[in-house]
């Protein structure tokens, strides 16, 4: 069937833009789509006359120089808080049936699900004002000048390809995608890629839909966190202490690949008795007070994988282990 976009003209209010630039660029890209997934020349060409460069899209991926030291504690509080506990419990009670199946089928139990959904877009209410053609092909074309430029440009150039793939073989039109400025769409932002990689159609209408399907959302979290080594039944971090300053060859990392003792070896001591697992450390740095450290099993590093970030992934157990204590003093 032919592939017709129905082309919107319209942007969210307060975002400026101009006509996206970068002819050249944009043909060789247009040539690469029709040779690569079989599209159609024409169609492409109408659907970039469409797209703008969005200025706010440029200021929010520039990075701006640390001003101060990294404050978990002030991360944490941002989305580990009363009204996001007391609205992931409302989650959990609305969509209760989806999340006991996903849990079965991925084995990730569903206050993980309901944590990530909570901090991505605080349970849908924030899933982004800015159309996603316009946000990747700004940054496919226009990204800032810093020093990964070119990595960053090639991901964003890869992810307006699978933006386009699968509005094609959804049959939706690509306009009709709405994200945050780096392109990400739905309840659980994902990026296009991941979409087409770890979307699925959870609540069997034949389609997978972030947007407006909270079981899709919430199959889709659960298949990707299984997809980047969820094991069932394993913990998640446990509080660490550190005795030498050998433990920052250890750091950094997003996988959990060290036994206990290695990790002793270089000075790095669990708090509490510890199944003898791999690990990570995680280190989470508060401002001018000590910092945290914790050991991070493969549970917890497929949570990074989602934001890659030791903060968002200890928030996402927080928040988790909140709103599980909360609905169990509401049952």
């Amino acid at each position: 069937m032919k592939f017709l976009f129905l082309l919107l003209l319209f942007l969210p209010s307060g975002l400026e833009a101009q006509e996206i630039g970068h002819e050249q660029e944009v043909d060789a890209f247009i040539s690469l789509m029709v040779e690569k997934h079989g599209f159609e020349k024409a169609e492409l060409e109408a659907v970039f006359g469409q797209v703008h460069r969005v200025d706010a899209v440029v200021r929010l991926v520039t990075p701006y120089p640390p001003a101060k030291k990294k404050d978990w504690q002030s991360y944490r509080a941002r989305f580990v808080n009363p009204l996001r506990i007391e609205l992931g419990v409302d989650y959990w009670e609305r969509y209760h049936r989806a999340l006991a199946r996903a849990s079965r089928r991925f084995a990730v139990p569903p206050e993980i699900i309901v944590a990530i959904i909570g901090i991505e877009t605080f349970y849908g209410r924030n899933t982004g004002a800015f159309r996603v053609m316009d946000a990747l092909s700004t940054l496919a074309f226009d990204y800032p000048e810093t020093p990964n430029r070119q990595e960053r440009t090639a991901f964003f150039r890869s992810e307006l390809e699978n933006a386009l793939v699968f509005s094609r073989d959804s049959g939706i039109d690509p306009f009709s995608l709405y994200g945050s400025y780096a392109g990400a769409i739905g309840l659980p932002q994902f990026m296009p890629g991941s979409i087409l990689k770890y979307g699925i159609d959870f609540d069997g209408d034949g389609k997978v839909d972030l947007v407006h399907s909270a079981p899709d959302a919430i199959g889709s979290v659960a298949n990707f966190l299984a997809m980047h080594g969820w094991k069932r039944g394993v913990p998640l971090v446990f509080p660490a202490s550190v005795r030498s300053d050998r433990w920052e060859s250890l750091s950094g990392g997003l996988s959990a690949q060290y036994s206990l003792r290695k990790l002793e070896a270089a000075g790095i001591f669990p708090k509490k008795k510890t199944p003898g697992l791999s690990f990570g450390l995680v280190d989470l740095q508060n401002e001018n007070r000590p910092s945290q450290y914790w050991l991070g099993t493969a549970n917890f590093f497929a949570i990074a994988q989602y934001n890659r970030s030791y903060y968002y992934a200890m928030s996402v157990v927080d928040l988790s282990r909140a709103v599980k204590h909360a609905r169990a003093h509401t049952q």
